[in-house]
């Protein structure tokens, strides 16, 4: 099924507006998703409505929806009074301001989309806003009504053009102080000394096609042994020892020499992110053609 964006509008900046789509630049169309099946008849199950104190089965349509206030306690609300809140989606994404980039904690970075411009009636000032941003270094904070909800977003170059990200708000982060943070002894120099050695040994470029959801492709793999009618061998759970560190200045020479043996020639750490996005891109249009 071919891609459709997830948004159609106008980006806005002051008095200048362009026609601008949003993709989603994340998929999960390739996770391994099941169904429940019955064996016996080999069909899917129907998930029932079902009373949970009366056991009794009730019909979707009479369904409202309702916000617990205590045990067994709960607010009801009808469409039409959800309805009533709703956010009027104006399809105009607004730049509010701009800040640095390094100003906004990671924690509140959440869902990316590709901001692309839409037609050729806006694509000189798409071009405008997007190398003013370039030049500036900075960050555009806008705002716009994404699935019924209104949502502040982050906007910022990305390989010449431009990547917008939702925002979390401020109630949905959590702070150290909320987990509860331990106070950290200061480091013993030695220590730290091998400590840095083992980082500097170990360090590379980030290549996202090195890390692979191992799990998922071991699904992939038995999904097409199972279509082939092979036979599944199951293995017996592997105990996972959870490792005791007693001498840590023994365990740190222990893990620098071992790093020392596998490291990997820096040749070919150098090579460039871009050209592996590209092919990584590539690969994709490959699976969904």
């Amino acid at each position: 099924m071919a891609a459709r964006p997830s948004w159609e509008g106008h980006l806005r900046l002051s008095l200048v507006t362009c026609p601008v789509t949003l993709w989603a630049a994340t998929s999960e169309a390739e996770t391994v998703r099941f169904n429940l099946i019955n064996p016996k008849t080999n069909n899917r199950i129907n998930m029932v409505t079902v009373d949970a104190g009366t056991r009794e089965e009730v019909e979707r349509g009479d369904l409202v929806k309702g916000f617990q206030v205590a045990k067994n306690e709960y607010v009801l609300f009808t469409k039409e009074e959800l309805d009533s809140v709703k956010i009027e989606s104006t399809k105009i994404l607004d730049i509010e301001k701009f800040v640095p980039r390094t100003s906004i904690d990671r924690l509140y970075w959440d869902t990316p989309y590709h901001l692309v411009p839409s037609g050729k009636t806006g694509v000189d000032a798409f071009a405008v806003i997007r190398e003013a941003m370039r030049k500036q270094q900075m960050v555009a904070i806008g705002r716009l009504v994404l699935s019924q909800r209104e949502r502040v977003c982050a906007i910022e170059v990305e390989e010449d053009a431009l990547l917008m990200t939702t925002l979390r708000t401020e109630a949905e982060v959590r702070t150290l102080e909320e987990v509860g943070y331990p106070s950290l002894p200061k480091a013993d120099s030695k220590m730290l000394d091998i400590a840095e050695k083992i980082v500097a040994q170990q360090a590379g470029d980030f290549d996202p096609a090195d890390f692979k959801d191992r799990y998922e492709e071991a699904l992939w793999a038995m999904i097409e042994k199972k279509k082939k009618g092979k036979p599944i061998k199951t293995a017996p759970a592997r105990e996972v020892e959870e490792s005791n560190v007693v001498d840590l200045m023994a365990a740190l020479k222990k893990s620098l020499q071992a790093s020392d043996g596998s490291r990997a020639p820096r040749s070919g750490l150098g090579s460039p992110a871009r050209p592996k996005r590209a092919a990584n891109i590539n690969r994709r249009k490959r699976r969904a053609a």
